[in-house]
């Protein structure tokens, strides 16, 4: 296989590269509502993945979610760790195990077809650490090479985790750092050092299998996963889903390290602006709070974290055995659904 440089052939990379959050809303709201009594949860409520009765299992349920986008890495393999990483982290999101996934790609002709290959392995790879399996899938022909996975997943129909069931006084646990949107965009400008590009890499390929499988054994009231529309933008959804305002304390927020240095560089993405753009007026941020750090809360997130909202003991108890720090607290609905502290 030739060398192949995947990201210079794209002008957008990884959740980035999703459409204004501001103009997906405005599309998908002006839609007839379609329903059923066997649809327990649909995208009204933003959740990470839609719930359907199983006919015949009472008790079990059925969520599917599909999740693809440009490479933000060069190395076919792991574009397609990361992408496959990516769309397996909605069903964790739900609390909930993928067991089979179908293969979305997007394949130029002018590349080698060991190329495509290559992303198929690294997306098998995941899968397989995932103890599910890939069944199928669909490629089409296009310029701009895409990679992703639409998967299903099962879970008891009393342990799906929502985003709207967030309850006053409860803590807040975010399992990844933040940044790697800026990071990615650092790397494609030249500029990132090699242990911020691997740093980003190894998170972004990281499942979120752990995080879920320890969580299940305490009690998760609120969840979602970080991804595409920044950690403000998941913070809102479970905020207006719930009925309650959530505060993040900035100080207490995971980083990569050089996120802060290359944001005051510039080095945004562009989906950064259009998340800052429609969210900011949702969002109480402390005067003293720097722009650097502001710009990476607005940072989209490519296969990102899961912020998990639990009772204190619970938050605390999770915290102490998986290291993932507490972030911030739920409290009754205020003036606006997000306050950033300093």
């Amino acid at each position: 296989m030739s060398e192949v440089k995947l990201t210079q052939m794209v002008k957008t990379s990884g959740c980035a590269a999703k459409l204004p959050v501001a103009a997906l809303n405005e599309v998908l709201n002006s839609l007839p509502t379609m329903s059923s009594a066997d649809l327990v949860g649909g995208f009204e409520g933003n959740d990470d993945a839609f719930v359907y009765k199983l006919p015949k299992e009472k008790d079990m349920v059925m969520l599917q979610t599909v999740d693809f986008f440009p490479p933000m890495v060069d190395d076919p393999f792991t574009f397609g760790q990361v992408a496959a990483a990516n769309a397996l982290s909605d069903i964790y999101a739900m609390g909930a195990e993928p067991k089979v996934a179908l293969n979305i790609v997007s394949f130029p002709t002018c590349l080698e077809l060991s190329v495509l290959k290559e992303i198929l392995l690294g997306g098998q790879d995941k899968v397989k650490e995932a103890n599910a399996i890939i069944a199928g899938g669909h490629t089409i022909s296009d310029a701009t090479p895409k990679y992703g996975l639409c998967v299903t997943g099962f879970a008891h129909k009393d342990k799906v985790w929502t985003n709207s069931k967030a309850q006053e006084g409860d803590l807040l646990v975010l399992t990844k750092p933040l940044g790697v949107g800026i990071i990615n965009t650092a790397v494609k400008a030249q500029m990132a050092t090699k242990e911020c590009a691997k740093a980003a890499i190894k998170s972004m390929i990281q499942l979120n299998k752990r995080a879920r499988d320890i969580a299940v054994n305490y009690k998760v009231n609120a969840a979602t996963d970080i991804t595409g529309f920044s950690l403000v933008g998941h913070s809102v959804e479970i905020a207006l889903a719930s009925k309650v305002t959530l505060t993040i304390n900035a100080s207490k927020l995971p980083l990569f390290d050089n996120a802060l240095e290359y944001a005051k560089m510039g080095l945004n993405p562009g989906g950064l602006y259009s998340n800052k753009e429609y969210l900011e007026n949702k969002v109480e941020v402390a005067t003293s709070q720097n722009q650097e750090l502001i710009d990476i809360l607005y940072d989209p997130q490519t296969s990102g974290g899961l912020l998990l909202s639990m009772n204190e003991k619970d938050a605390m108890a999770y915290s102490k055995e998986t290291g993932f720090p507490i972030i911030g607290f739920v409290t009754e609905s205020k003036t606006l659904p997000l306050i950033i502290e300093s």
